[in-house]
């Protein structure tokens, strides 16, 4: 075997170690699924418990190691950041949204507890994100730390950020959207979470405000690159590969990148941001081999 083909083994073993920890991370978090609302509970586990590559809370604690955290106050971020990026995935397929019946591969939480309940799963989802985070103050005495970045969360989730984004993207559905709405879109749609996930990690671990300026670009180069990646497999990918519709941005007739500038160039392009965020990451101090890798992985991955 290559030195290549043994490193990339070696990724994918760490990464599906990270992936089992960081599930079991957000696990703990779950409400139990009792009372008389026991019905949410459950469409908000089911959602959360679909699957996913846990990404945000993976590059997240990776972050933080990278400053040298090693507490556990990072772990309610951990879990609070996945319950907003699968509160605006429940959101993202219903009906008056995307219209999709398929998420990794199981039905969506519209199709499995219906409309009504899909919407407050979703709404609870984002509200007991917080309430989640917010457990992390009695795990420091930094309790400042924790709330400049319960605040940080906030905003790259609210409307200056993900749903910012949503907004647009609604607006325009079924129209043709210019090239700088797009890059608008898709900085605060899907790049957002991302930089919130790794400025926590950063925040959390100790990072001043000039190595979190850093880590906030290379984020926001990795969310880009990341829908763009989207965008392309999108229309290269089957359904059995991404676990949801495949071609389901040409049936709803949305605008991408690919559809705007061709495959060719948004390949070319996410290259170009991949090896920029990879230079950013090399400006910050200490080292993670593994969160290095994994920028590299969500950029070029191939489901």
């Amino acid at each position: 075997m290559s030195k290549k083909a043994d490193e990339r083994a070696d990724m994918q073993e760490q990464l599906v170690l990270r992936t089992r920890q960081a599930e079991e991370v957000i696990e703990q978090y779950l409400p139990h699924e009792t009372g008389h609302q026991r019905t949410v509970f459950e469409a908000m586990n089911y959602s959360v418990r679909a699957g996913g590559k846990r990404l945000r809370p993976m590059l997240m604690q990776e972050t933080y190691r990278l400053f040298g955290g090693s507490g556990q106050e990072v772990e309610p971020f951990m879990a609070a950041i996945e319950m907003i990026h699968t509160s605006s995935l429940i959101h993202d397929d219903l009906p008056c949204m995307d219209n999709d019946e398929l998420r990794r591969g199981k039905p969506t939480t519209w199709v499995k507890y219906g409309y009504d309940m899909a919407v407050l799963a979703g709404d609870a989802l984002l509200i007991y994100a917080v309430e989640t985070a917010a457990k992390a103050c009695a795990m420091t005495e930094n309790g400042g730390t924790v709330a400049r970045a319960i605040g940080l969360m906030a905003e790259k989730t609210g409307i200056y950020g993900m749903i910012g984004g949503q907004v647009v993207d609604v607006e325009l559905t079924n129209q043709p959207i210019p090239r700088e709405k797009l890059d608008f879109i898709y900085h605060l749609k899907t790049g957002a979470l991302l930089e919130a996930s790794m400025m926590i990690g950063a925040l959390l671990g100790g990072a001043d405000a000039s190595a979190l300026s850093i880590v906030e670009r290379l984020a926001s180069l990795v969310g880009v690159a990341f829908q763009i990646q989207d965008d392309i497999l999108d229309v290269t990918a089957t359904t059995e590969q991404l676990g949801k519709p495949a071609l389901s941005d040409e049936r709803n007739q949305k605008t991408t990148y690919v559809t705007l500038e061709g495959i060719d160039k948004a390949r070319a392009d996410v290259a170009k941001m991949s090896a920029e965020a990879i230079k950013l990451l090399h400006l910050l101090p200490g080292e993670n081999p593994f969160l290095e890798g994994l920028i590299q992985m969500l950029i070029t991955r191939e489901k």
